[in-house]
């Protein structure tokens, strides 16, 4: 499977990830895309071994994907849910932590509404010496490694169904259109097709697309463009990645209105005629239909390539888990 020696007890952010340790996510989770087409679709590479999913933020996609990339790999998992826990009763987040490390808890998987509560946990498990990994399901406007790890598999399994690899995307054009601002996708994104060196255009509204961004360009093997209109971002794009609007932005004052917004950022067929011809459409999800993106857009398998990444995520994340477990299997 992996082709090159795992290091990693945590994954948390995407910052400075190696390339040879990209190709060995992606060509890891090539392996499992052939797992889980079989009629079979378990292996038992992390039998005995427990993954506790502790999401004290809702989510759909990203805790079904790991319970069942775990499952998939044979392991117990125990699934928490903040609002029947212990939290409501005083509990802290590391006490909540510490009692799955006495369950016998291998790897943790967090998702936290505010930014670095993975960091601070995955730093309690090394202080008290455990071999416990833990990944990083989304915290805060900070980062979603394992979405962008999808992605990037999604992508580039287009390109190479057989051998999907960073390099593919070297000057490849993808535009990352929306809420850049508020979005732990957006930063996880820019990280890894930078690394690639991909041109990476993000477009928004200066409000949700501020000009401290075009630091994240800085020292990496892409480029990385910014653009407070769509046109440019688009034009001769191989690949248009837009993200959710997140409407509670919209108290902010951040927005005039969703209709202005779908005017002048959304996805629409005439719009993709700027792009290369056989311009994909991504989204992680969930959609707002007619606002980032239009609805028959999103539903034709021509352009779209949001069902993929739904499926890219069972065996991403199963890739991620077996890298950060098999030494412990």
């Amino acid at each position: 499977m992996a082709t090159t020696a795992w290091t990693r007890r945590h994954v948390i952010s995407l910052i400075d990830f190696f390339p040879a340790e990209y190709d060995t996510v992606l060509q890891t989770a090539a392996s499992f895309r052939e797992v889980l087409s079989r009629r079979t679709k378990k292996v038992p590479t992390l039998q005995g071994q427990v993954v506790a999913n502790l999401f004290f933020e809702p989510s759909t996609r990203t805790r079904s994907s790991f319970e069942l990339a775990a499952k998939r790999l044979s392991a117990d998992t125990l699934n928490f849910t903040p609002g029947n826990s212990s939290l409501t009763k005083g509990e802290t987040i590391l006490d909540t932590a510490k009692t799955y490390l006495a369950m016998g808890t291998d790897l943790m998987v967090i998702r936290h509404q505010q930014a670095g509560v993975p960091q601070a946990i995955a730093d309690e498990m090394d202080r008290l010496a455990s071999l416990v990994g833990v990944l990083n399901a989304g915290d805060g406007q900070h980062e979603h490694p394992s979405q962008a790890l999808l992605d990037l598999f999604t992508i580039c399994t287009l390109l190479d169904p057989e051998r999907p690899r960073l390099d593919l995307l070297a000057d490849k054009k993808i535009a990352i259109v929306g809420d850049i601002l508020h979005s732990r996708v957006a930063r996880s994104n820019i990280w890894s097709l930078t690394a690639s060196g991909a041109e990476v255009h993000l477009a928004g509204p200066p409000t949700l697309l501020p000009q401290l961004f075009a630091d994240c360009g800085k020292d990496r093997a892409g480029k990385l463009f910014l653009h407070w209109n769509l046109e440019p971002a688009l034009q001769d794009a191989d690949f248009v990645m837009t993200l959710r609007l997140q409407k509670e932005r919209m108290t902010q004052h951040l927005l005039p209105s969703l209709r202005e917004y779908h005017q002048q950022f959304g996805i629409t067929r005439d719009r993709l005629k700027l792009c290369k011809p056989n311009v994909k459409v991504l989204h992680p999800g969930p959609v707002n239909r007619g606002v980032e993106i239009s609805s028959d857009l999103m539903d034709d398998p021509e352009f779209s390539l949001i069902s993929q990444q739904v499926t890219s995520g069972v065996a991403v994340r199963m890739a991620l888990l077996y890298l950060m477990g098999s030494g412990k299997a």
